[in-house]
């Protein structure tokens, strides 16, 4: 019987020790990959100063946003990692090399990042911004130490202002029930205030992932080569060519007296038609598949996962209303490899996976995209270590709400792990479906804005395009250039 206990203990110890190498693997190369990414980005003037001191702090504030980033990360891949560990160990139930592979493995994942979650925007950024606006307190001996004392004050009176605040609130919402948990912050205060903050951040993936779907498509067209009805590349260049040597012509020469005038609108007309010329150099050189099949197949694959997320939450808004266990909540136990979370299989629970990965990649986009946000969008090697943390911060507050904003729209049937299934708005069946319609109405309202648009644009484009081979400013090209194109029709 002892030996027994001892081998189960075993069992246990080592089965503890995996799970923390496997997270601990998992947290190095996805902090790795964020530092990168931040580098990338961040302004290299202020780490590379004459003040050391000043050095140091940015320093130490990139490596805590560095922390935050790569929690965010780990935020976005919970559901993806989770939905594909159930389809492998259904796959392969008894492979001795996915043993490592389980529910507790799992449920540890999602453990740790709401925790890091919690910690990063309620401590971390914070510290990363006093840390770097502190100069330290007024008398007091100057170095890092002391920017340290200033910061750690500041972060506690906004701690105290937090938690007032949230006292407050809880108490005009439960009564009672908050006054006697006052004393029980690690249980009461900090899930609640984090539900409100994924609250806020379920609300905002409401507003952004719409407008980021439209977004999508204006998007991924301006990275591929575009097919254009009823044009001819060659003469559309050769046009180009022409008003640009022309401009050019007209801004080196100083004998007009009227040119003076308008040599800065002569000059944003150049750099317009600069442009178009290396646009249409671009659409030359681009294979015939490239330039008439890539965009399609890319625009029919946005669509295609745009129309698939609202036929899901509008299946889902049917289910809300007739079965009670569509409703979002938590689960203690995932059971994984007991049954696939999609009625088709893994091929449904890989659909799942890239529709998550899609919302997540819209919410951004559409994030970046706002009018109230698109300041935030970070310039390479520009990026200033203040608007790096506000990126971190936004960054976090969406990855962490996407668990919860995927489960609440039916795109998986997996239930939330951990403290993510304990937020008491959940089981408010009004919201859930008040949310839902909202998301699938927004949705198709920008769907269809943009595709119709989009086609109508193209369509005037093209018959214009059919009657008028290039748009030029006929004062700008000189009338034996057009004479030898063949232009002078056109006057």
């Amino acid at each position: 019987m002892e030996t027994d206990d001892v081998s189960l203990r075993e069992q246990l110890f080592h089965d503890r020790v995996r799970e923390i190498l496997i997270c601990v693997q998992l947290f190095v190369c996805l902090y790795i990959l964020s530092y990168l990414i931040l580098t990338h980005f961040k302004k290299n003037a202020e780490f590379v100063t004459d003040d050391i001191e000043d050095a140091t702090v940015n320093k130490i504030a990139l490596w805590l946003c560095t922390f935050t980033l790569s929690v965010a990360v780990c935020a976005v891949l919970l559901l993806p990692i989770s939905i594909l560990s159930n389809e492998v160990l259904l796959t392969f139930p008894h492979s001795y090399y996915v043993q490592w592979l389980n529910g507790s493995l799992i449920h540890g994942l999602w453990n740790l990042v709401f925790l890091f979650s919690n910690l990063s925007l309620v401590f971390l950024m914070p510290f990363a911004y006093f840390f770097t606006e502190s100069e330290g307190f007024t008398g007091s001996k100057k170095g890092v130490m002391a920017r340290v004392y200033e910061t750690a004050v500041m972060l506690l009176l906004l701690t105290l202002l937090v938690l007032g605040i949230v006292w407050v609130a809880s108490a005009l919402l439960h009564d009672n029930t908050a006054r006697e948990s006052l004393y029980d912050l690690w249980e009461y205060y900090l899930p609640y205030l984090y539900s409100c903050i994924s609250l806020f951040g379920v609300l905002l993936l409401l507003l952004c992932t719409p407008f980021g779907m439209s977004r999508m498509f204006s998007v991924t067209g301006s990275l591929l080569v575009k097919p254009r009805l009823l044009e001819n590349v060659e003469e559309t260049m050769n046009c180009a060519l022409f008003e640009e040597a022309s401009l050019s012509r007209k801004i080196n020469s100083n004998t007009s007296c009227w040119l003076s005038l308008n040599m800065e609108a002569m000059k944003r007309q150049f750099v317009s038609v600069q442009s178009k010329r290396m646009a249409l150099e671009t659409r030359k050189k681009a294979s015939p598949w490239q330039r008439n099949l890539g965009y399609p197949l890319a625009m029919l694959l946005l669509l295609a996962l745009t129309v698939v997320c609202v036929l899901m939450v509008c299946f889902h808004v049917l289910e809300l209303l007739i079965d009670e266990s569509a409703m979002p909540r938590g689960m203690e136990d995932p059971h994984l490899g007991l049954a696939s979370f999609s009625m088709f299989g893994s091929l449904g629970a890989a659909v799942q996976v890239v529709l998550i990965l899609y919302l997540m990649v819209s919410s951004v986009v559409g994030f970046y995209s706002s009018p109230l946000f698109c300041s935030l969008l970070p310039r390479t090697q520009d990026t200033t270590l203040t608007q790096i943390i506000v990126n971190c911060v936004s960054l976090l507050v969406l990855s962490s709400a996407l668990p919860v904003f995927s489960r609440t729209l039916g795109i998986t049937r997996f239930d939330l792990l951990g403290d993510f299934g304990r937020y008491n708005w959940l089981g408010n069946f009004h919201i859930v479906f008040l949310y839902n319609m909202l998301f699938a109405g927004l949705t198709s309202a920008c769907l269809i804005n943009t595709v119709t648009w989009a086609v109508q644009r193209e369509l005037i484009r093209a018959f214009g395009l059919h009657r008028l081979p290039f748009t030029v400013n006929r004062s700008a090209i000189p009338f034996r250039l057009l004479l030898a194109s063949g232009l002078s029709k056109i006057q």
